[in-house]
């Protein structure tokens, strides 16, 4: 959702729709003013979307930020206020049976409910008188006017052209590249360079592209041709678009460069299309390089290009964009990478110093590597960063002021540095592109550590959590978050660094220079708080998503106890999290992340199932080792994640109340049999579970889970007593199921035909197979749907390694979709192996799991990622 641009508007106005419906039984004065708040809030998100229109060299004044903000904080308040009252009502429902103490109970319930109906009147007339105000002030400033706030700063498109008159001897890293780029433009059979060819350069924001282009551009427009004794261009142009781009002026800079017309002489009155033919019309025989310099949109291009005749004469056009989209419709995708650590370490001595032949003196080389480091090879970035070294401060050498600027890069450099300013304002115009959602899933990045390396999944169930996602007809809300990712890679502002083998980005970086802008935008709009971080930050009074990363006592301290009863999301690294207030001070949390926190326990559960509100819950690596019936008050809970806890007891009863669930993920925590009550959690997508064996029962169950459309099982021993391979087939019916994983020790598992025909993903680790049962049959060619087949076998034998891949490729090359194989062979010592398996085999008997079992049980799992870390793939 938009959640940066306008606050919970987007949440709030459907709850305020159900509000006046008569499930809620509001008395009706109470429902007029309910839609009186409608109204207003549907105007006032109106008005917030326009002001976050404004255009980026035109931000709307003080005044305006101002009032945005109190609108904001009024939709907040208001929605926390009606989800308190929906979260108290739904409490006390009425119980339908009829003994005298259940109509004692029933009585006390009507009072309850009348109370909180009189609380929620007293809310909205507060809330109601907060508007008006809010109102008065829109109409005082005449906010829907959106007036732009004096700006002393150059423009962005200013600053851009800084990059096309750099001279050439001032150049680093550009001369092979450019080498690259003319080799695409000129390369090719007689025929094909008659033909106009076109090349994109594409990458993130500084990162060079316009320079690159240039430089190619200067280098194209200087060849002359010997034998006809002219330029190898009839003629040239070179035209930045921008991102709010006026086609008309374009065309007439194109019109102007290319015929060397005047502006004057260009007809006031001609529209695009006129323009175009005259374009058109001029190119007819001739060869012509045009330079089309930072294009936004694929409509843009399209619009651009009908101005570029095909004559057979070998015309070129260089394009160049941060989207990637638009690189593969205009075709010759150059990707342009980042500077080599030679080429970096050049261009940041020289802006330093002003010379190639100086370098930082000894004490201070390995902090200006780790700053070097920090760049990661972006220009921009390494020209901002060396200014601030080569300013006053920075000259006098101090290892304290080097390391305090490395420190601060990607949480905070100081704005009051003009390069500094100019950086954020150059990357800033990716932000002003995205649409309000995106904008809102970019700063939630702020949240990860410089250099983290993001899990794609993990964070799209975040997403899901916080509320960001909004439901499309026919996708789930996971791969509307899928989508949204991919956009923000598409745009250049996020780096994949996994992807698997159906191109899937599973993982991804922020660079510190985006870093560095979306924390700054991040505090501005007061969006996340980190307490902890390189910077000391100025706490707002209503604090919405926290996150905690310190353990010093004094810093954590800063918090006010009652700014945090506005608190949504709260992230809590190890160390802090016993610096925290008790949980039950957070009463509006809708996201709770305490990943790795080993002080939290069972005796924290019960302010946990106090917090009604959650959707998000992350208990993975702490230290409980149950889940109480109180669970089930957790009615809105979307994900859950338990995984490398010390669980032994089952699943309660009360899970089946959890009817908004999309994910639980009890990996390598506790080991059940798959409760019968399960097949009704009707909303499950995602499913991770230890299992004690493969049953019939337990695939009986998951098969009827109706939208499952993940699974992961562990199952670390093979089932005693089977002689003969578990067969999953069309009695087991997994309606939607579309990626199945299975972990374990034997695989004893086989497809028959029917199985799973929705499935388009198989993954399957295992240690051993059970020739026993006879040959290695898996029975893939069962899966009508199946896509692709990972595999990944835990073995130092060489005889059966190559058995067990050439039955599975058998396999796979009989199925008619010919699915892809990911195959990888993972070995370990034998003394390894038979520690883990010891040691895991002594957990498994145990009932009790006592603590110094458990100290052991932490430590398997420590030898287990050391064992798969030793890897080779065949």
């Amino acid at each position: 959702m938009a959640e940066v641009v306008t606050g919970a508007m987007s949440t709030l106005l459907p709850k305020l729709a159900d509000l006046i419906t008569e499930e809620y039984n509001l008395h009706k004065g109470i429902r007029g003013e309910v839609m009186f708040l409608k109204a207003e809030m549907e105007s006032m998100e109106t008005a917030l979307l326009k002001v976050s229109e404004a255009p980026i060299d035109q931000p709307p004044d003080i005044q305006i930020k101002l009032w945005a903000k109190a609108v904001r904080d009024l939709s907040y308040d208001l929605e926390d206020s009606i989800d308190r009252f929906m979260v108290r009502i739904e409490t006390h429902g009425q119980d339908k049976s009829h003994s005298f103490r259940n109509f004692i109970d029933k009585s006390i319930s009507l009072l309850t409910k009348g109370k909180i109906r009189h609380k929620i009147a007293i809310d909205i007339k507060d809330i109601k008188s907060r508007i008006k105000e809010v109102s008065k002030r829109r109409d005082r400033y005449k906010v829907d006017n959106v007036a732009a706030a004096k700006s002393t700063d150059p423009s962005v498109d200013t600053l851009r052209l800084s990059a096309l008159y750099t001279k050439a001897s001032e150049l680093v890293g550009t001369d092979e590249k450019s080498l690259e780029v003319v080799k695409m433009l000129t390369e090719g059979d007689e025929a094909s360079k008659k033909q106009l060819k076109v090349v994109s350069i594409v990458g993130l924001g500084g990162l060079g592209k316009t320079t690159l282009a240039n430089a190619v551009y200067e280098k194209l427009k200087a060849q002359f041709d010997i034998q006809k004794q002219k330029p190898q261009f009839d003629c040239t142009a070179f035209v930045s678009v921008s991102l709010n781009p006026s086609m008309e002026k374009i065309f007439k800079s194109l019109l102007h460069q290319l015929t060397n017309l005047k502006y004057e002489n260009i007809e006031a009155t001609w529209g695009e299309a006129q323009l175009i033919s005259e374009i058109r019309t001029f190119l007819g025989n001739k060869r012509y390089l045009i330079v089309i310099d930072d294009i936004w949109d694929k409509y843009v291009w399209e619009g651009i290009k009908c101005a570029f005749r095909e004559n057979g004469h070998g015309s070129r056009v260089i394009i160049t964009t941060r989207i990637l989209d638009v690189a593969h419709q205009a075709g010759g995708v150059y990707r342009l990478q980042p500077l080599s650590v030679v080429d970096s370490r050049k261009l940041f001595h020289r802006r330093i110093y002003e010379t190639d032949n100086k370098s930082p003196p000894n004490h201070l080389v390995e902090v200006s590597e780790n700053v070097l480091e920090r760049c990661g090879g972006v220009p921009l970035a390494i020209i901002t960063i060396g200014s601030l070294l080569s300013s006053k401060k920075g000259r006098a050498h101090t290892h304290e002021y080097w390391s305090k600027v490395y420190k601060s890069m990607g949480s905070g450099l100081d704005n009051s540095h003009d390069d500094v300013k100019n950086m954020r304002r150059i990357l800033s115009v990716s932000y002003s592109d995205l649409p309000p959602h995106l904008k809102t899933c970019l700063l939630h990045l702020s949240l990860y550590t410089e250099d983290y390396e993001i899990e794609t999944e993990p964070l799209i169930w975040k997403w899901v959590g916080e509320g960001f996602l909004k439901e499309e007809r026919g996708m789930s809300l996971y791969e509307v978050g899928e989508d949204y990712f991919n956009q923000l890679i598409n745009k250049s502002l996020v780096q994949p660094v996994k992807i698997d083998n159906v191109n899937k980005v599973r993982s991804c970086r922020i660079h510190d220079m985006v870093r560095d802008m979306i924390t700054s935008l991040s505090n501005e709009e007061n969006f996340l708080t980190t307490i902890g971080g390189p910077q000391p930050v100025s706490l707002p009074s209503k604090i919405r998503r926290l996150s905690v990363q310190t353990c010093i006592e004094d810093v954590a301290n800063q918090l006010p106890p009652m700014g945090l009863t506005h608190v949504r999301s709260l992230t809590v690294s190890n160390p802090a999290f016993s610096l925290l207030p008790a949980l039950s001070g957070f009463p509006v949390l809708r996201v709770l992340d305490l990943t790795g926190c080993w002080e939290v326990d069972n005796n924290h559960w019960m302010d946990i199932c106090s917090l009604f509100h959650l959707r998000y819950l992350s208990l993975k690596g702490t230290s409980i080792t149950k889940i109480p019936k109180g669970i089930g008050n957790l009615q809105f809970l979307q994900v859950l994640d338990i995984r490398f806890t010390g669980i032994v007891e089952e699943l309660p009863s009360t899970f089946i109340h959890l009817t908004q669930l999309l994910v639980v993920d009890m990996l390598d925590s506790i080991r059940c049999d798959v409760p019968r009550w399960m097949c009704s959690m009707s909303s499950l997508f995602s499913l991770s579970i230890r299992m004690k064996t493969l049953g019939e029962e337990d695939f009986q169950v998951l098969g009827s889970i109706p939208s499952l459309r993940e699974l992961h099982i562990q199952v670390r021993n093979s089932t005693r007593g089977r002689h003969k391979w578990f067969v999953v087939g069309s009695g087991y019916p997994f309606w939607c199921l579309t990626r199945f994983s299975v972990e374990t020790n034997t695989m004893q598992l086989r497809f028959a035909q029917g199985a799973m025909q929705s499935l388009h993903t198989v993954e399957l680790f295992f240690h051993d197979v059970l020739l026993q049962f006879g040959d290695f049959i898996l029975g893939l060619e069962n899966l009508s749907s199946l896509e692709n087949v990972n595999v990944m076998f835990y073995n130092d034998d060489d005889n059966k390694t190559r058995n067990v891949r050439n039955a599975i490729e058998k396999e796979i090359d009989m199925h008619q979709n010919m699915p892809k194989l990911m195959w990888e062979i993972w070995v370990c010592s034998n003394k390894t192996r038979n520690v883990r398996n010891a040691i895991e085999k002594e957990i498994d008997m145990h009932q009790n799991m006592p603590k110094l079992m458990w100290e052991i049980w932490v430590l398997a799992t420590r030898l287990a990622r050391l064992w798969r870390t030793c890897r080779l793939s065949c």
